[in-house]
This record gives structure tokens, sequence and C-alpha cells, in this order.
């Protein structure tokens, strides 16, 4: 019979960013179960149905602007898994939510879709709660969001084994099941041209294997302060290239005040690059990576470091010593250390480079293959 799985909660496909949208991305992409149908709902006021990767998309408006919007956005989802569940009555069906912020929405919406027979699982992401761009208010709300999200479903997949773990300790008998799936990466290399890297190059006076890299959403839990204080106290000759979507905010200017990074010659804040093709190239012809994240599960910016560059250089925190194992160096807050760390990176032989290149690889080709991926989410969604 087939299953019928209702991804909610992502702003999409095709992706143009985000985690949760490449993971939908690649999830309906490297479908093999020809009995599983999946439907994709979308942010997008022009409400209509299309296909993409097989899948079955449907746009969903956004009632309202910013957070709030995008909560009462899953809510009308929801509303329409419902009729199309009442419709269907004979069809076995899943809701996978992604994210925690449908809250207490989910209440009344988990009543009614229990009744018609539908499961409910669940990615609570990585500890929205705790990012520091939130309010005390809005931390207690979070919270709150993750709890009912997790107390309603009937699964709760996290991509992170510390995060199973959170949600074991801090839900107990109140969690119904758990699982650990991984996010995903891939291992080729890429397929952009050595021109339009060189072309790219010269934009911002760079060249091969002469630079650190960071990519990442510009907030301070992913402790740039404590990158760039340190990249700066550092004697290395490489550059520092930055890749993220900085604008010259509150945070860039606190930032800059505190650092003074501005006349540092070395650091090179360069926008985002959406060219999926290039950034990977970026990836590749980077001497190190810096990997400053110590909230959220398995990110997928840390995967795609760890199968491109040869040298990567993470914050010795669980989610990322889970993921990295013995494929990187790890680094702390303790003052010098990250500078101490980089100078040893610029000192390291071919030889140590190699052989710390093929662990990341091989970690990321053991643990985290798409098509291993996808495998295991067919086979959660098809015992439903």
């Amino acid at each position: 019979m087939m299953r019928h799985v209702f991804i909610v909660g992502s702003k999409g496909i095709p992706a143009q960013y985000g985690g949760f949208e490449t993971f939908v991305e690649n999830l309906t992409a490297g479908k093999k179960n020809a009995n599983i149908m999946y439907h994709v709902s979308c942010m997008n006021n022009d409400e209509k149905h299309f296909m993409h990767n097989g899948a079955d998309c449907f746009n969903v408006r956004v009632p309202l602007p910013g957070a709030p919007g995008r909560i009462f956005h899953v809510g009308l989802v929801l509303d329409q898994v419902e009729e199309w569940a009442k419709q269907h009555r004979n069809e076995k069906v899943t809701v996978y939510i992604l994210g925690c912020r449908i809250g207490p929405l989910l209440i009344p919406h988990a009543k009614k879709l229990h009744r018609l027979g539908v499961k409910i699982y669940c990615n609570p992401d990585g500890l929205e709660w705790k990012r520091s761009k939130w309010s005390a208010p809005a931390k207690v709300f979070l919270r709150y969001c993750e709890k009912c999200l997790v107390e309603k479903s009937d699964l709760v997949i996290c991509d992170s084994l510390s995060i199973e773990k959170y949600i074991k300790s801090t839900y107990g008998k109140k969690v119904k099941d758990t699982t650990y799936i991984a996010y995903g990466a891939y291992t080729d290399r890429s397929q952009c041209s050595d021109s339009k890297l060189n072309e790219w190059y010269s934009q911002y006076e760079l060249s091969k294997s002469n630079y650190y890299l960071i990519v990442g959403r510009f907030v301070p839990e992913n402790n740039y302060e404590t990158m760039i204080t340190e990249f700066m106290r550092s004697q290395t000759k490489k550059d520092l290239v930055v890749i993220t979507n900085v604008e010259h905010n509150h945070f860039y200017e606190e930032l800059n005040r505190k650092t003074g990074f501005e006349n540092d010659s070395r650091i090179k804040f360069v926008g985002t690059v959406y060219d999926q093709e290039l950034l990977k190239k970026i990836r590749e012809n980077a001497y190190g990576y810096l990997h400053g994240h110590e909230v959220g599960g398995t990110n997928p910016s840390l995967l795609e470091a760890l199968a491109s560059t040869q040298i990567n250089l993470l914050f010795d925190v669980g989610f990322n010593k889970e993921v990295g194992e013995d494929g990187a160096i790890y680094w702390n807050k303790t003052e010098g250390d990250l500078a101490a760390v980089i100078e040893r990176a610029d000192l390291m032989s071919e030889s140590e480079i190699k052989d710390l290149d093929r662990r990341s690889l091989n970690r990321v080709k053991k643990a985290y293959s798409w098509q291993n991926i996808c495998g295991k989410y067919e086979d959660i969604f098809f015992v439903n």
C-alpha cells in the first residue's frame, strides 16, 4: 500500500537556501521506494500544486510577516493535510513536522490528525531556544513550543545523538519514541570550472590554499567573535574568508568595535555564495575551515566542510565532536587556544594534511551519505 508523507515546516522546494530546505530537496530527489509519495508544503501565496523531484508540492500562503506568520502558516498547512486525510481515509498518512515553532497550535491539530489515523513525526531541530538572538520571553515560548511538539508526536527524529539524548533526558516518558537519523552530504568533487573560481578569487584578492574559510549564519552563537579575535591574534599569513549573510547591523558593528577586524587586511567578509558548485569549489581549495557553531544538531555546513576541505578546525562541543570524530582538530574559547591551533595547522606536513583529509572524507562517506540517510527515512516511513 502507498504511504503518503506530508513534509511540513520548511520554506519548500526547489531549495534555494536553508538546512531544512536542502534536506527536503535531497530526501525527495533520493527516493527509491515507489510505494512512498512525498507531499511538500511550500511558503508561497500563489496557492497551487506542482511536481518537483517526483513529489507533490503545494503552496500555502504565509498570513503574517515574521515569526508569527511562519507559525500560522504551519497551522494552515495542517488544515489542508487534515482535509486531504478525510478525503482519503483508506490511505496510510504520516505528517513530518520540521522545527518546533508550530508549538501550542499542534495540540488541537494533533487530536484531529490522530482521530484520522495520521501518524505525527517531528524533527525538533537544534535547541532553537538556546540561540542568543532570542529575548528571555521568546526563549521561554520556544521551549514550550519544543515541549508541545515532542509530547504530541508519535516519533521524534533527531539528526544528532546529542539531541536525542537531550530529548530523552528532558521529557522522559512523555516522549513516545525517538530515533536518530543524521543529515546528509555529498562527497563528489565540484563541477565548477577553474575559470569561474579564479574570477571569484580576483574580486577579493584571494588565491588557492591561501585562506581559511568560515561559512554560516552571522549570529553570535556561531562564535564569530572568538574565531575572528583568535585569527587576528595568530601569526598566520593566510586570509580569513567569511561567507555569510552579513549586514552592517548591530552585531557587525559591535563585533568590529570589539575586534577591529576591519583594520586587518587578512579578514574578508564576502557576503553569500548561492552557486552551490562554486561554493563547493571554494571549500575544496581553502587551506582550512573554521567551524564555531555551538547550538544545534548535525550542521549541514560542517558536513560539507568535512567532505570538501582538507583541514577542519571545530569548536570543541558535543555536537561537533560527534560528527567530526578523529577527522578534525578541535579548539576551545580559552584565550590563545584557537590562535595556537591555527599556527600549528599552518605547519602541518603534506602527509599530515592528507591523512586528516582522508579521515574526514571517510567519516562522511560512512555515516552521512545521502543515499544511506534517504534509505533510513524510507524505512521508518514505510513501517507506519
